[in-house]
């Protein structure tokens, strides 16, 4: 093995421990390690700067403005309440009628706004029906996954690896060919939290905030929850050196954070990423912070009013469903064949749809760059300059080598294993677009060391990459729903490690029959 690639290596195990610790946003956790390279000359200016230009990249950044203007239409919010049964039912009843509909949504939408706007309107209704919310939130978050591994566009892993292989010169995916392997997965899923719910979710844990209202001044302020965001100011600072106040003229009351709730000592506590903050506000809290990216999300207990007209409503959806229909007939060899001159993939129609919604006012278009995160942006596009590092120093070819010789005999099935465990621990412990960025020349090279197509590689780093079920720090979702079930560590690992595998054995089953070697 050369210097260059036991350097990466060096390089990279630093990245997975800096990712792991939390100390800085990934996004510059890895654009830190790819000008680390460049200036070692393992990379070039070029091939830094490639990853942002990446049509995959740039894809995620417009289907985020997609969401937005589909979530301000408010039919996402008409949808679940007609899901939501207005009698007695019991967990199950529900649960088969919301999961099948709400990983169909996840499919074409940014899982985050999906459990941003349902999440709290499930635990609403959870208290109204004298049913355990936390039956309900963990599904939510897992079915956003699953669904979201059936479509080309449904996570931002599957551009990511989409962009890998088009990179790579191969052939990139098409709208639903991740069904084939998505659809099997997200069923078998659902029919596993169906029965595990009642005996592995934990029953209701209550809140020590009452939902009540109170006077202070000239305003009644009532009980929000507000999940924090990266961007929120006072991230890692004690809560007596951070005037919340001041800052939001609302009063903290406590914290939720791994199931814990901290209302004692809460001044000498420092403000973490995706802590659930409780706090007493007035209805001008909600107005003031309602759309700032400083929280994930905000609940108050009360449903929240559409801001569209119904005009502007239908024409959003109207909008998504001609850019799927359009991304996928434009992939027909027909429609390719009768035009040459336009590649009328998820791209052009993505870029098609978010400037009508932005000349129709779908989303403040002065405002367009809030509903951008610019952290997994900037991750992805990192993403993208270290794999290329991990193919010009040899590093790849080297894994690869080693591996396939210590198992040669075994046959490419075992590596397609091997592949997703590897995938699969690394995105439980950060984040998945950056578990697929370093899989991907792995998967690579080995498929190249053993002469098979790399494609059920590629596929296997998708479902791997987005299978984030066993702890709650590899997904956003995840974090989101923590806060509000004031679930425990222990409850997705009991409840998500067999999920994890059961999405093992179907990938390395299923696979190869879909995309032979």
């Amino acid at each position: 093995m050369s210097a260059a690639s036991l350097f990466v290596i060096l390089v990279l195990a630093v990245i997975i421990v800096a990712l792991v610790l939390d100390k800085m946003r990934p996004g510059l956790i890895l654009f830190s390690g790819a000008v680390l390279f460049m200036c070692t000359g393992i990379l070039t200016p070029r091939d830094l700067l490639e990853g942002f230009s990446n049509k995959g990249m740039v894809t995620v950044a417009l289907l985020f403005l997609v969401s937005e203007g589909v979530r301000r239409s408010g039919l996402l919010e008409q949808l679940l309440a007609r899901l939501l049964p207005k009698g007695q039912s019991t967990v199950k009843r529900v649960q088969l009628r919301m999961m099948p509909v709400i990983a169909f949504v996840s499919a074409f939408l940014n899982n985050t706004p999906v459990v941003v706007i349902f999440a709290p309107m499930i635990k609403r209704w959870a208290e109204r029906a004298k049913l355990p919310a936390t039956k309900f939130l963990i599904p939510l978050s897992y079915v956003t996954i699953l669904g979201g591994m059936c479509t080309l566009i449904g996570t931002s892993t599957n551009l990511v690896v989409h962009g890998m292989v088009l990179d790579a010169g191969f052939e990139g995916f098409t709208m639903f060919e991740l069904g084939l392997i998505g659809v099997p997965v997200a069923v078998a899923g659902m029919i596993y939290i169906l029965f595990a719910s009642k005996r592995l979710l934990p029953d209701d844990r209550p809140d020590s905030a009452e939902n009540s209202e109170g006077n202070e001044g000239k305003g009644v302020y009532h009980r929000v929850e507000a999940v924090l965001a990266p961007r929120f100011p006072g991230i890692n600072r004690r809560v007596e050196d951070f005037d919340f106040k001041r800052h939001y003229g609302a009063t903290l009351v406590e914290i939720k954070r791994g199931g814990r709730i901290i209302s004692r000592g809460l001044h000498k506590e420092r403000f973490r990423e995706g802590d659930t903050l409780v706090v007493m506000a007035d209805d001008s809290f909600m107005r003031t912070w309602g759309e700032s990216s400083v929280f994930v999300m905000l609940a108050n207990g009360k449903e929240s009013e559409p801001k569209l007209s119904p005009r502007k409503r239908w024409l959003a959806i109207v909008l998504l469903l001609l850019m799927i229909v359009g991304a996928t007939v434009g992939e027909l060899p027909a429609v390719k064949e009768a035009l040459p001159g336009l590649q009328l993939d998820m791209f052009f129609f993505v870029c098609i749809t978010t400037v009508v919604m932005a000349l129709t006012n779908i989303f403040p278009a002065r405002k367009y760059t809030k509903f951008i995160s610019w952290d997994i942006l900037i991750t992805i596009a990192s993403a993208f300059a270290i794999s290329r590092a991990m193919q010009n120093s040899g590093m790849a070819d080297s894994i690869a080598a080693l591996v396939t010789g210590m198992s040669h005999e075994h046959g490419p099935i075992v590596m397609l294993a091997v592949i997703f465990l590897i995938t699969n621990i690394f995105t439980e412990i950060m984040t998945n677009n950056a578990a697929a960025a370093l899989a991907f020349p792995i998967a690579l090279s080995i498929a190249q060391h053993m002469g098979v197509d790399p494609t059920p590689f590629f596929v296997t780093i998708c479902v791997a990459a987005s299978a984030s079920f066993s702890t709650p720090i590899g997904y956003q979702t995840n974090l989101i729903v923590q806060g509000l079930g004031n679930y425990k560590f222990q409850d997705f690992t009991r409840v998500g490690l067999p999920l994890n595998l059961i999405t093992f054995a179907l990938t390395v089953a299923l696979v190869p029959l879909f995309w032979p070697f």
